[in-house]
């Protein structure tokens, strides 16, 4: 029995040290309501900034089910900043190959994307910066699209 307590110590303490991540600053998801997103659904992360001086890569992450119907998706990106300034990028998230295959990680139907956004972005203020997407497809209501998020890193 103490051999077996000494292998779950060492477990549970490898798990917290694989789980420290000193570089994020922030890394949420939303779940879409019924896995179906309707274009005039805007999904916000607003986001504290406190480090004005190192710098940030942004990555997109995205969840699909195995009955999202294409091999990508359109996003527009607001970023709403301290001043109240507003800038908006249309980016195209590609999460499958010419193959039929998706690329992200995950066991059966589900799959998790990680895409770059901005790297090497420097917060020039101090302040809560508001990320808005909106999917920018050619249809009301997406199908298979499960959640969507954003995860801010200091650069290494």
């Amino acid at each position: 029995m103490k051999r077996l307590s000494k292998y779950f110590l060492l477990l549970f303490s490898a798990c917290v040290l694989c789980s420290c991540d000193s570089s994020r600053v922030y890394d949420k998801f939303k779940d879409i309501d019924g896995g179906i997103w309707n274009k005039d659904k805007h999904i916000k992360f607003d986001v504290q900034i406190d480090d004005t001086l190192s710098y940030h890569n942004i990555y997109i992450n995205l969840r699909n089910s195995g009955s999202y119907k294409f091999s990508n998706v359109y996003l527009f990106i607001s970023t709403i900043y301290p001043d109240n300034k507003i800038s908006i990028d249309t980016v195209e998230c590609i999460i499958a190959d010419d193959k039929g295959n998706w690329l992200g990680k995950g066991l059966g139907d589900i799959k998790d994307n990680q895409m770059l956004l901005k790297k090497n972005v420097r917060f020039h203020k101090k302040g809560i910066y508001s990320f808005e997407f909106e999917q920018a497809m050619r249809t009301d209501n997406l199908e298979g699209i499960k959640s969507i998020g954003i995860r801010i890193e200091k650069n290494k």
